[in-house]
C-alpha cells in the first residue's frame, strides 16, 4: 500500500476541519475562543463593578493573565497592550 503524500493528507485534513467548522456554525456551537472571550468579558465587567479598587482589580486580573501568557512564550509588554485594548473595548459592552 502506498503512503499518502503530505499534500494529500493536508487536503483531507483541511476538508475535514471545514466540515467540523460548518457543522458547528450550523448548530450555533460556540468555539473555545468564543467561551474564552465571554469569560474575559465577564471577568473585566466584574472587576469594574467594584467602584473601590476597580483599577486594582483589573491590574490584578491583567497580571495573572499576562503571567500565564509569558509562561507560554508571549511578550509581556505586547500581552499587556492586548489586555488593555480588550478591557477598554469590553468596558463599552459586548461586541
Amino acid at each position: 500500500m502506498t503512503r499518502k503524500t503530505n499534500g494529500d493528507r493536508n487536503a483531507k485534513q483541511r476538508a475535514r476541519q471545514q466540515r467540523v467548522r460548518d457543522e458547528a456554525r450550523f448548530r450555533c456551537r460556540p468555539s473555545r475562543d468564543d467561551l474564552a472571550r465571554m469569560l474575559l468579558w465577564k471577568m473585566i465587567m466584574s472587576a469594574e463593578k467594584h467602584h473601590l479598587g476597580q483599577r486594582q482589580a483589573l491590574d490584578r486580573l491583567r497580571d495573572e493573565i499576562v503571567d500565564g501568557l509569558e509562561l507560554q512564550g508571549f511578550d509581556v509588554r505586547e500581552s499587556e497592550d492586548v489586555f488593555e485594548e480588550l478591557a477598554a473595548r469590553y468596558a463599552e459592552g459586548v461586541s
